[in-house]
């Protein structure tokens, strides 16, 4: 009995020693092993396409005339309005367009006052805008301006992330860690080389393994979160171990292994 207690104790050491996790899983942007390497201050160039809008995107369109702009200057809207839209940011977490803009429904139109309803689906911004404009140039004759942006960059974060949840960040443009970083982080048994990123096209979704570990990810396609992204993060074998996520936690639970196992050796004396 006492040689079966010993060697589960030995086995509990070698489990709890080999079970923490090593920096090469958790630091980010490495140049790994067989890959090309990206040397700091190294110029990387980008070649970005233009988004193309999607069903259940939200877009703010903002009209503006001559009369508009004397009396208001460049931004149309009221000092009050603008007030009340930070209010509505800072309690909804930036999701203000949803009040305020015009979502794409699944037949791809956005429905506006006076022009009535608009194709935008697979169009980018700019072609929006143009279609658009020429619609209420048929209804406006005075010279006017129109603005067509994205509601901002939507995206979700689940599984091992230390804030998951949905998230607006009100920008045209933010990277994978930019994404990351405002859902607090990864956790420390995240699985980083093998993130899943699901990614919305106009004919459908796609599935996307990213290695957040290997550098070569700021030239990939996936460095730039799009609208509607979702990440997922799986934990690391580590976590169905129940071994420690690092060496102090491994160490105070082989101590705890040894005072559990003097105690019964002591009690089968």
């Amino acid at each position: 009995m006492r040689k079966l207690l010993k060697g589960g104790l030995f086995s509990l050491i070698v489990l709890l020693a080999f079970g923490c996790i090593s920096n090469e899983k958790i630091i980010y942007l490495q140049n790994q092993d067989g890959n090309a390497g990206i040397a700091d201050g190294e110029l990387i160039t980008y070649k970005i396409p233009e988004y193309r809008l999607q069903y259940n995107d939200i877009i703010d369109v903002n009209v503006q005339t001559v009369d508009d702009m004397a009396q208001f200057g460049f931004n149309n809207r009221p000092p009050q309005m603008n007030a009340q839209m930070g209010n509505v940011s800072s309690q909804s977490g930036g999701d203000i367009y949803y009040m305020t803009g015009y979502t794409v429904d699944e037949k791809g139109n956005v429905r506006l006052p006076i022009v009535g309803e608009v194709y935008v689906r697979n169009k980018t911004l700019d072609e929006a805008r143009v279609d658009i404009e020429q619609r209420l140039r048929g209804f406006v004759k005075s010279e006017l301006y129109v603005k067509v942006k994205l509601g901002g960059v939507r995206y979700s974060a689940l599984g091992e992330f230390k804030r998951p949840g949905k998230y607006v960040v009100l920008q045209d443009r933010m990277t994978i860690f930019e994404a990351i970083a405002n859902a607090g982080d990864l956790t420390t048994v995240a699985k980083r080389s093998d993130v899943l990123l699901i990614r919305q096209y106009p004919d459908g979704t796609k599935l996307h393994r990213i290695d957040l570990l290997d550098r070569q990810i700021v030239e990939s396609p996936f460095y730039f979160i799009q609208p509607n992204d979702q990440l997922y993060a799986e934990p690391m074998k580590v976590r169905e171990a129940g071994t420690g996520e690092n060496t102090a936690q491994s160490l105070a639970l082989i101590f705890s292994g040894i005072s559990a196992m003097a105690l019964i050796l002591n009690l089968i004396k």
